[in-house]
């Protein structure tokens, strides 16, 4: 959802400079959001002794979001733009994994 949200806030900074603090506010929110993301994903690795592929998933998408506020503190857009555009398209793929099941249906509830 912090992804989404900073599609909309980056729209809306294009359309009007005045409005970059909440996009800077947002870069934030998915900083943390996405840092938690990787400790409970070790967290909830470790008891259990399961696959650490959640975690490189986690690991990885962090290092992307690092780069982008990165970038983004450094104002090249020219690479700013495109790996939020990936970083949404990612987000979005992970949505649908977890909401199908491995044969590709609708999980039952």
């Amino acid at each position: 959802m912090a992804v989404f949200v900073q599609a909309i806030t980056a729209g809306l900074l294009l359309s009007s400079p005045d409005r970059g603090a909440l996009h800077s506010a947002g870069a934030y929110t998915v900083f943390i959001v996405t840092l938690l993301h990787l400790i409970v994903a070790i967290l909830v690795w470790r008891p259990g002794g399961g696959s650490a592929r959640p975690i490189l998933y986690a690991a990885g998408f962090f290092g992307l979001v690092s780069a982008q506020v990165a970038l983004g503190l450094a104002h090249v857009t020219t690479l700013h733009v495109p790996l939020g555009v990936l970083m949404f398209g990612m987000s979005v793929l992970q949505l649908v994994q977890i909401w199908t099941d491995r044969d590709g249906r609708p999980p039952r509830h």
